[in-house]
């Protein structure tokens, strides 16, 4: 029987990659190096930080407590480099290995900051400009192993 607390994670894995592909989806060039003021970090400084997250979280998962910065990659390259990673995270869960460090750690670190990340990009993507429809995510398509760039199109969604 698969452990419930994999499969919280897994589903908020899920949830991430719905959450973060609608940050994401459709944003314009110019988005990725937007600053909000001078010294914050741009979108693409703070994707790459995501997918530094999510190898992180690899890591973890194998008892691996390794931390790499990385240099951001050219926006579409930087995406599909977060969600790759997002995948590998998520297969690795799924495989039924044990796990290195306890499920509820690798939420409370790599996920919820990439969780709280995903809310700092949605927030510029208003300052920027572009917004992102709201949405009734209680009634989003999202489940377990779904972790990748294709994501569901929105149920409910509102301005």
């Amino acid at each position: 029987m698969p452990d419930p607390e994999v499969q919280l994670l897994r589903h908020t894995v899920a949830t991430l990659a719905y959450r973060a592909g609608k940050a994401l989806r459709d944003a314009p060039p110019a988005f990725a190096e937007f600053q909000a003021t001078a010294g914050t970090r741009s979108p693409v400084r703070i994707l790459a930080h995501m997918g530094d997250l999510f190898d992180w979280a690899l890591q973890l998962a194998d008892g691996k407590p390794v931390w790499q910065d990385s240099t951001p990659l050219p926006w579409t390259e930087e995406v599909a480099r977060f969600f790759g990673a997002l995948e590998a995270f998520d297969r690795r869960l799924a495989s039924g290995a044990p796990l290195g460090y306890p499920a509820g750690r690798l939420f409370q670190g790599p996920v919820a900051d990439a969780l709280t990340h995903t809310g700092q990009l949605t927030l510029l993507r208003r300052i920027f400009g572009q917004p992102v429809r709201g949405e009734n995510y209680f009634k989003a398509d999202i489940e377990a192993g779904k972790a990748g760039r294709e994501q569901a199109a929105p149920r409910v969604e509102f301005d």
